[in-house]
């Protein structure tokens, strides 16, 4: 029997979307689903990295992979115009997976030159430790969309979650090392800020 996976993240859709999202995401998303791709991000929230990662990348195609649809259409009425729902050129590069990434990574053929996970479900109640992202068998699998320099790069204000982490790596073919790095500052981290914990970051490579 086939192994079920676990779903790594919560419900799909929150709060109810505008008439101009639903028309994005009825028109525009179809159009913007990947095949493949330079770099990926998973979970992008509202999608203000990934527009960073275009904006500084433009002759890369950006994935970006969010079941969270309120995420989905925040990223798409960022990077449309508002009249004409036409992509802005800057933006060009965006391709978007609406749904769970494992099920993109199935379908694909990319070898990413980075693979950006900011800021993942800490789920932090035992009970729900298995729907942890970032186990020591999806890191292995993520190992195989690298490029041979390629990098996975995490992000977490969670400290018990990033120690976590750090056992699974032990169980990959991965690296990790601890960067100085500044990080656009995400909606999340902005929020974040009124008193948790500072993120940390680990840069993964073969």
């Amino acid at each position: 029997m086939e192994k079920q996976e676990i779903r790594t993240f919560g419900r799909r859709h929150g709060k109810k979307l505008s008439t101009r999202q639903q028309t994005l995401i009825d028109t525009v998303l179809p159009t913007l689903k990947p095949k493949t791709g330079d770099i990926l991000e998973i979970g992008f929230g509202a999608g203000e990295h990934v527009r960073a990662l275009a904006r500084a990348n433009p002759d890369k195609i950006i994935i970006g992979a969010e079941p969270f649809m309120n995420g989905v259409a925040s990223l798409l009425s960022a990077i449309t115009d508002e009249k004409t729902n036409r992509i802005l050129d800057e933006y060009s590069g965006i391709r978007i997976w609406a749904n769970d990434v494992r099920d993109f990574l199935r379908e694909t053929d990319s070898q990413f030159e980075q693979i950006w996970i900011l800021h993942p479900d800490p789920w932090p109640k035992a009970r729900h430790e298995k729907r942890r992202l970032l186990s020591a068998e999806f890191l292995n699998t993520l190992s195989k969309y690298l490029t041979a320099n390629g990098e996975i790069i995490i992000g977490t204000d969670h400290w018990e979650y990033f120690d976590w982490i750090l056992e699974q790596i032990k169980s990959t073919d991965l690296t990790a090392t601890i960067p100085d790095m500044e990080i656009i500052q995400t909606r999340y981290q902005h929020k974040n800020k009124a008193g948790t914990d500072t993120p940390k970051y680990l840069i993964l490579r073969h």
